[in-house]
């Protein structure tokens, strides 16, 4: 299946949930947001959110600092 990952092409094998996502990616789920399709999904309904063939997904990691 074909998404798009902060920008990039990216073939994934099997459909995902954000949070299986992030998991099989090994991304730290405390340290990111993530955005499928332009829309901020909620850190509640990740384990609810299914990434879909064609999806863009933004995944921003916090960045500590002043």
């Amino acid at each position: 299946m074909q998404i798009q990952i902060n920008g990039e092409p990216t073939e994934i094998t099997e459909e995902f949930t954000i949070a299986g996502l992030l998991e099989h990616l090994k991304i730290e789920p405390e340290q990111v947001a993530v955005e499928m399709n332009r829309q901020v999904v909620p850190r509640g309904a990740w384990d609810e959110t299914t990434v879909r063939e064609g999806a863009a997904i933004e995944i921003v990691r916090f960045v500590g600092g002043g």
